[in-house]
This record gives structure tokens, sequence and C-alpha cells, in this order.
């Protein structure tokens, strides 16, 4: 049986935000910049808010229809980087979800700098799913639509993984990791991986 998909407007901006920080609060990258779990569940839906806010404005939010899983893309044309922020887009996040924490300004500076430019792509920035929910098929789904498009239309796509449970599902989905891993200072390991179309 499939999964039923479809975008997410305004209207569905709580339920995004919700996935996600609920979905992330123990992921290593999410635990690095924020290390406090006291600070972490206060602070972190702040952050997940503002992604959604840019993704919502430049990209595209799939969510599945029973709300369940969420997927956040943006398109970074040729010879871009997806500076999704602007060149000060890293502190002004800061700014505004925790500005004593400089480890939130650090991570969009940092996967900015290895994010590769030259060719068109999809950028999946993040995927959330329901933690009661994890381990059916939903973020394999979500993830699917879109590279089937990008298969259809020939458009490569990347993501960065931030953790090893995660790398292998991208692995499977014919993501390979591009250049050399991002160790985050006293923090986990993400891995930068791209995805050529097929077909």
């Amino acid at each position: 049986m499939g999964v039923a998909i479809r975008a997410a407007g305004e209207g569905d901006r709580e339920l995004v935000v919700g996935l996600l920080d609920a979905a992330f609060q123990d992921d290593p990258v999410s635990r690095w910049v924020f290390p406090g779990d006291e600070h972490r569940r206060t602070t972190h839906p702040r952050l997940m808010a503002a992604f959604t806010d840019i993704v919502l404005a430049e990209g595209r939010v799939d969510v599945t229809e029973d709300g369940t899983a969420c997927a956040l893309w943006l398109p970074v044309p040729d010879g871009e980087h997806a500076d999704e922020e602007g060149a000060d887009g890293p502190a002004e996040l800061r700014a505004e979800v925790d500005p004593d924490n400089e480890r939130v300004e650090l991570i969009g500076r940092l996967t900015a700098g290895i994010h590769p430019a030259g060719r068109a792509h999809e950028y999946l920035w993040m995927i959330g799913v329901a933690p009661e929910h994890q381990g059916q098929g939903l973020g394999t789904a979500l993830i699917a639509s879109v590279l089937d498009r990008c298969d259809r239309e020939g458009l490569c796509a990347y993501l960065e993984a931030s953790s090893a449970r995660s790398r292998a599902l991208y692995e499977r989905l014919g993501f390979e990791p591009t250049g050399p891993a991002l160790d985050l200072p006293d923090g986990p390991r993400m891995w930068p991986m791209w995805r050529e179309p097929r077909g």
C-alpha cells in the first residue's frame, strides 16, 4: 500500500515544526547544538520553526497525508550554493533562535562550507518522522517521491546525513558520500551525500 503525500502550506506550519522537533530531539547533531537536555527541549522547537519558515518560503515541504512525517526540500540552481539564509544567515538565525549559543551559527556555516556548488540539485534539508511511526517506511516514501521526479527531470539530489543509521538509508536510495565527512568540533560526524539522477 502506498503512502499518500501532499505539499504542505502555511496552515501546516505547526504540524511540521512539531514533527521536526520530536524527530530530532535526540539526533546527534541536535544534541551537539543544544547539549543541555532542558535547554534543548525549550529551544530546539525555535530552530525547527526557523527552518520550516525558510523552506515554506523558498522550497517545498512535503507531508504524509496522516501528518506523521515531513520532508523539507530546497531547489538549488546551477552554479549556486544552497545559501538559504544569505551570507549573514547563520548569525541572524542564532540571534533569532538562541543568541548565546554559538553552535547555532557554527552548524550553518560548516554545512554551507561543504555544500557542493556547480550543478542544479534538490537539497533535502531535513526529513522528520514522528518517533512512534519510525521504521514504517514513511521517510523512504517521502524521499522516493522527490527522487522519482529528479530522475524524470535529470536532477541531482544532495543531503547531509546526521547519523550512521540515516546514512545507510540514504545509501539504499542511491546517495553516495561526496567529499570528506564533516566532524563537528567535539561533536558527531555528518556525511555530505550526493545522488546522480537515474534512468
